[in-house]
């Protein structure tokens, strides 16, 4: 077969790719049956209107070739140079992805395991920072004084995806919330020491990055967290923008500045606007002018937003509608940094295919549990609210639905000692890049002997509110369970500690099997096991949840709902309307 050069210079074609594997020039023919030519026929003008006359059928036969050649050519180069742009458009996205570590801790838990029937539930952090650190955030987020200062993560939210992809839970921290940092490690080995006290959460970023906010919230929650996406001023108004605004309501005129010229700047009137651009980022930031002038008020109107965004998002993400996808889609990569295991463009769709199987009416935001501190120096701000707090997060461990509507999953009415169901084709998970288990999954194989364990022994059953007095011997009464099972370097501490639950903690990974070894011989979950630079060796705290008898209490049944105090908003309710503080209307 032989090829010829079409008009296109470079692009060669096959006649065979145009008129069949075989043919020949008589197939050109113009009467059905037969070829130019062939006996019985007549050759006939192009008008077909008679007979043509000598000669004329081939110039016909070479001017049709020369047309199919050319369309042909310019099909192939068509072809070509849209394959080669879709590459290279995918290799560009690939490229602006930005990453860092997901968990700069030493508590990292692993990711989130699979449930009975091989449904993987996931966690993601979503974090807003306010970095200042180049022209446009500069010009968006003003405070002069903070150019290219560290930056402050003001915006963190928990959410979770159930295992059977039924339900999504979002848990905020108001950024006013004052917690324990954890040690953080960056990749290059610098070390930030635990805090000695108490720090505001959104200081956690200057810590190494996101992924101290990470190592913060695991430590906080002991809920293993498989991802985080981080966002910054610019970022913000970029996804508004692309996603064509984002409804949001006021009960009344709002403007949010301070005499002294403190506040967002927010001006909307009473009712509901559809905002984006800088509008959108305003309503984020405000402070002044919702509810009562808190950084709680602030959080409830970015559920609001969230919830309304996400129903925008369902609307416009359609692949009817290609631009309006890949102006989303650009949007989004330019805005985020995420963490190595989403560094891929399939990855970040993966996911976000299973975020959407969710219906905004099983999307529920809720606000992590909180009281005003009363330590002296933190006025105004907070702490997690003790029980409640640990309620909203046992929930979101056990894969339970905020809404109180249960799960259609069938682990929702499986019992432990019943005979396991077929199990049902489980939703595809994105490739998450999770951390492997910790070292508590193979302690059992891998422990030394309970005589060759040294394991401390300290009193901490007064709980961290102090509102129970410490059970007075107690570090000795478990310290001789311990002995009874052949733990005959054990000793009771006389320092004393402070734990709402009982936990084991180790100093380095070669104890990490002998602490999970202590933990099954006291019957306390594989959780309660963590590593800490705050102890020298293995040491149980014995906490308020175990004050007396021979093994741990067995827990309280989980919480059905999300407590009152958690704020609950649903996904479905278009009707949310932020109150407006006296004093900021117009």
């Amino acid at each position: 077969m032989s090829t010829k050069e079409g008009p296109l210079r470079g692009i060669r074609v096959r006649h065979s790719d145009v008129r069949g594997e075989g043919a020949s020039a008589q197939a050109d023919g113009d009467i059905p049956g037969g070829g130019a030519g062939a006996p019985g026929t007549v050759p006939r003008q192009r008008d077909g209107s008679g007979p043509a006359g000598p000669g004329s059928a081939r110039p016909a036969r070479r001017g049709r070739r020369r047309v199919l050649r050319w369309v042909s050519s310019v099909l192939s180069l068509l072809i070509l140079a849209t394959a080669a742009a879709g590459y290279l458009y995918y290799r560009h996205l690939n490229g602006s992805i930005q990453t860092d570590a997901l968990n700069l801790g030493e508590n990292k838990l692993g990711g989130s395991k699979p449930n009975a029937f091989g449904q993987t539930p996931l966690n993601i952090l979503l974090i807003g920072s306010d970095a200042r650190d180049d022209a446009e955030n500069q010009a968006l987020g003003g405070a002069t004084d903070t150019f290219d200062g560290p930056p402050l993560a003001d915006v963190q939210m928990l959410l979770h995806l159930s295992a059977d992809r039924t339900n999504m839970s979002v848990i905020s921290m108001p950024r006013d919330t004052m917690l324990m940092m954890p040690k953080c490690t960056e990749p290059g080995g610098k070390v930030h020491p635990a805090s000695k006290g108490l720090v505001q959460t959104n200081e956690s970023i200057q810590r190494g990055g996101p992924g101290c906010t990470v190592a913060a919230w695991t430590e906080l929650t002991k809920i293993p967290i498989d991802h985080f996406m981080m966002i910054d001023f610019k970022g913000v108004v970029r996804m508004a923008d692309a996603i064509g605004g984002v409804p949001v309501c006021v009960e009344q005129n709002v403007h949010s500045r301070t005499r002294d010229g403190k506040g967002s700047g927010l001006k909307l009137p009473k009712g509901t606007s559809v905002i984006q651009g800088e509008t959108a980022l305003q309503w984020l930031r405000t402070r002044y002018g919702f509810e009562d002038g808190t950084d709680i008020g602030r959080t409830h109107a970015q559920h609001q937003y969230m919830n309304s965004m996400a129903r925008e998002f369902r609307k416009n993400a359609k692949l009817s509608n290609p631009v309006k996808l890949n102006s989303l889609a650009q949007a989004a990569i330019e805005a985020m940094v995420v963490d190595t295991g989403l560094n891929k463009i399939d990855k970040l769709f993966d996911l976000s295919m299973e975020l959407k199987k969710v219906p905004p009416g099983r999307i529920t935001m809720t606000t992590m549990p909180w009281v005003y501190s009363t330590k002296p120096g933190l006025a105004g701000r907070v702490e997690p609210k003790a029980g409640e707090a640990e309620d909203l997060f046992r929930m979101v461990r056990e894969d339970i639905a905020l809404d109180g509507q249960g799960s259609s999953s069938p682990t929702a009415s499986a019992s432990p000692g019943a005979p396991s169901a077929p199990a049902p084709s489980a939703p595809s998970a994105p490739s998450t890049g999770a951390q492997q288990p910790g070292p508590t999954a193979t302690a059992a194989a891998t422990a030394a002997p309970p005589a060759k364990t040294a394991v401390t022994v300290r009193n901490s059953t007064g709980g961290k509110d102090g509102a129970e007095a410490m059970v007075k011997g107690r570090a000795s009464e478990v310290a001789a369970l311990l002995a009874g099972k052949g733990y005959t370097k054990v000793v009771a501490d006389t320092r004393t500690g402070a734990e709402d639950t009982s936990v084991i903690r180790y100093a380095t990974d070669a104890q990490a099997a002998d602490a999970a070894a202590v933990a099954t011989a006291l019957g306390l979950p594989a959780a309660s096991v963590q590593k800490s630079d705050q102890v020298a060796g293995i040491v149980v705290f014995v906490g308020k949840d175990w004050r007396s008898g021979s093994t741990p209490a067995a827990p309280a049944p989980a919480p059905t709902k999300a407590p009152d105090s958690a704020h609950a908003l649903n996904g479905d309710n278009d009707q949310a309307c932020m109150a407006i503080q006296p004093g900021f209307t117009w």
